[in-house]
């Protein structure tokens, strides 16, 4: 039975650290891979090109209007998106080329299964982590305001779920974490001043942090993690007063270092 071909596509910025691994585990599931670089510093380019991928270069306006660039830039009608810090195990890659030969939906969903500092994380929300990947370009598009892009199909169109999960590659440090919720709480931040919810109360900034550790660490068994768990628990609720404090003082749009 012939199957459909896929266009693999992966955004990428300065990820020389993951993106060969991310690269060397698709296997035969890509009939075409196409990786759309921010103008990386570093060797992400090189390092792509190495692996035969076909690349683009495009200044980052959002990660809406990238993906939805990359998206458009594919050669095939039928496209798996990627992070440069995910990897396919071999039930995702079965899974995949299942569904190539027999295509039922407009997307397909897959889950992530996140190693934070070296933990394979499996509570505290983190896990299974599905996301919509796997699509029909002409049957959905990358929507979203600056930040938490999802994919959405059509009205009336149908999804699926793939077997198998993605290695997420997430953050190697501590300080990583950190630094990276500095940006992305600025980001969150901006989003709602944009969207006019910019008021804040003593609600958003002491009980929506506590709630937000209570029900990682605690109802959704994060302590299981161990230190991990411990770890999400803490900075994601530190993030949540991150974002309204920033949007209460109007020091969303102050650079990140």
């Amino acid at each position: 039975m012939p199957t459909i071909p896929l266009s693999v596509v992966i955004i990428t910025l300065n990820e020389e650290a993951n993106i060969a691994r991310c690269l060397q585990a698709l296997g035969t599931v890509a009939d075409e891979v196409l990786v759309v670089d921010s103008f990386s510093t570093d060797r992400t380019v090189e390092i792509c090109r190495v692996h035969g991928a076909r690349l683009v270069q495009n200044a980052f306006a959002g990660y809406v209007e990238q993906k939805n660039f990359a998206t458009d830039q594919a050669r095939y009608n039928y496209v798996l998106q990627l992070d440069a810090d995910e990897v396919l195990t071999e039930e995702l890659r079965q899974s995949i080329m299942a569904v190539k030969k027999n295509w039922q939906h407009a997307a397909y969903g897959l889950a992530r299964l996140t190693n934070y500092c070296g933990t394979w994380v499996r509570h505290g929300g983190w896990y299974p982590d599905r996301k919509l990947r796997l699509y029909d370009r002409r049957l959905g598009r990358w929507q979203g305001l600056l930040l938490h892009e999802h994919y959405v199909v059509q009205p009336g169109q149908t999804t699926g779920q793939l077997a198998g999960d993605a290695l997420h590659y997430s953050y190697h440090s501590i300080a990583q974490h950190v630094n990276q919720l500095n940006k992305f709480t600025s980001i969150t931040a901006r989003e709602r001043a944009l969207r006019g919810q910019t008021n804040v109360t003593l609600f958003h900034l002491l009980l929506k942090p506590l709630w937000k550790f209570m029900y990682g660490y605690v109802f959704r068994l994060g302590f299981l993690d161990g230190f991990a768990g411990l770890s999400i628990a803490s900075i994601s609720a530190w993030g949540v007063f991150l974002k309204f404090a920033k949007l209460k003082t109007g020091t969303q749009n102050a650079p990140t270092p």
